[in-house]
């Protein structure tokens, strides 16, 4: 059975299965509320229930009492909605509401994408979750103090595992290990999240995703939350990559441009193999935007890739007439020390 579920101060409404706790409910529609371990144990999910009645699930003592549940408190990763309901509960909007944590995670599988491309998928201990917002990274914790940043490609809402795209930098202290000799179930240490790289889901304007290389991990991340929030404005994706194979998940963003209407994937090859039988857009990504788009006064562009990439499309958007406070960018930087 479904209830109706409406949050105060947010305004927001969402619908919630008899089956299913508050949170799943509120991650699947693309709502982030505060949350922690999603087990009950933690409180960091805890928010009064206005009107209507809750199943509180496996709750844990220490983390809500029998007075606060009788002050209509509960905690949403457990309670289940018995009825419709009216919620009290801050709804998280900025990278600031987050908390960041340290935590040790297993590495559940890695899968090879391209040559130098390494899908890695990290499981957190059972009593943890990482709350993050789409297009936030993570550092990934070396020895003697040293750390590396990769960008999450999931959605808030699909946070069982992490997923980081992992390109190999040789003679990189990371990389070079990533690709040689780190293997499933082998233990990192990461902190996080961090970054202002995030939707900004107060616009109504169009969207431009500029991704180079595995700077499509966050984009990623990015485009499945707006999906998963029914976000109906215009998503323009365009993707620079040199060579076909570096493209490294063509399929996935074929199938969203197929199932909605409001995403367009625009891919563009700087320098395509001779067998890639390339009929595509060539030349540098930006490029192909500025082609689209000659006036970008009414858009938001979220761009992440090389610090080169970053620079001249800022330069050539911003010549293009987009607001310089409606232009967001993570650029990758790469170390081998």
């Amino acid at each position: 059975m479904s209830h109706q579920i409406s949050v105060t101060p947010s305004g927001h409404n969402f619908v919630a299965e008899s089956d299913e706790t508050i949170l799943e409910a509120a991650l699947r529609q693309g709502l982030t509320m505060p949350y922690g371990c999603r087990d009950g144990a933690c409180g960091a999910c805890k928010g009064k229930v206005l009107s209507g009645t809750v199943d509180h699930g496996n709750a844990q003592a220490h983390a809500l009492s029998d007075a606060e549940k009788a002050d209509g408190i509960a905690l949403f990763c457990c309670a289940k909605a018995q009825s419709d309901l009216k919620l009290e509960c801050k709804q998280v909007s900025l990278a600031t509401d987050i908390p960041v944590k340290t935590l040790p995670s297993r590495i559940e599988k890695m899968e090879r994408l391209a040559p130098d491309v390494i899908d890695m998928h990290l499981r957190l201990p059972a009593n943890e979750r990482l709350q993050f917002l789409a297009g936030q990274y993570i550092d990934i914790l070396l020895k003697d103090g040293k750390k590396r940043s990769f960008s999450l490609a999931n959605a808030p809402h699909d946070d069982a595992l992490l997923q980081l795209h992992i390109r190999h930098v040789p003679g990189g202290l990371f990389t070079d290990q990533v690709f040689s000799t780190m293997k499933v179930r082998d233990i990192l240490r990461f902190n996080g999240p961090h970054g202002s790289f995030y939707l900004r889901e107060d616009s109504k304007k169009p969207m431009i995703f500029l991704a180079g290389g595995t700077g499509f991990a966050p984009i990623k991340g990015l485009v499945e939350h707006a999906i998963a929030e029914k976000c109906t404005r215009p998503i323009y994706i365009y993707w620079g990559a040199k060579a076909r194979v570096d493209l490294y998940m063509p399929d996935l963003p074929k199938q969203w441009a197929a199932a909605h209407a409001n995403i367009k994937f625009i891919p563009v090859l700087s320098e395509p193999a001779a067998d890639d039988a390339w009929t595509g857009r060539t030349g540098l990504v930006h490029q192909s935007v500025t082609v689209d788009h000659q006036n970008l006064s009414d858009f938001q562009v979220y761009a992440c890739g090389s610090p080169g990439m970053i620079d001249a499309a800022k330069r050539d958007f911003l010549a293009a007439g987009l607001p310089e406070e409606e232009f967001f960018a993570d650029a990758f930087t790469f170390s081998t020390n």
